[in-house]
């Protein structure tokens, strides 16, 4: 069995599922009530957005466990924030019981995949020479 290697924070699953979670986001809330465009349409898109920007961060930071895990702690509470958006969204009437779910679910999963790189980031790690 071959594995890919990862050169970049793209190439994480957690960043993949990240990214298009923050662009189902960004589709789906186009349809919301325009008054929600300063408010709950730029919280939710900024806040979704801001999972994959701290991954990308962390990654950069990797030489360093200290500010690798202060990054990964930053986009596990962006994506804390997008569930908790997802919750105003439904409850305001903006998005449906099963969309509600899926993107719940999806942040879910995100968050725990960030979990286990905070619980052990020593795999990800530069390690010097």
């Amino acid at each position: 069995m071959e594995t890919k290697q990862i050169k970049s924070a793209k190439d994480l699953m957690v960043y993949k599922r990240a990214y298009l979670l923050a662009m189902d986001i960004f589709n789906i809330s186009k349809a919301w009530p325009h008054e929600e465009k300063y408010s709950l349409i730029d919280q939710i898109r900024r806040s979704s957005r801001s999972v994959c920007a701290n991954l990308r961060e962390a990654w950069a930071k990797r030489r360093y466990e200290a500010h690798f895990t202060n990054k990964l702690t930053d986009s596990d509470g962006e994506n804390s924030e997008t569930d908790t958006w997802l919750d105003f969204a439904k409850d305001c009437g903006y998005l449906s019981e099963v969309d509600h779910r899926r993107m719940t679910n999806e942040c879910r999963e995100v968050g725990a995949m960030l979990g286990a790189m905070l619980n052990n980031p020593a795999l990800f790690l530069i390690k010097d020479r």
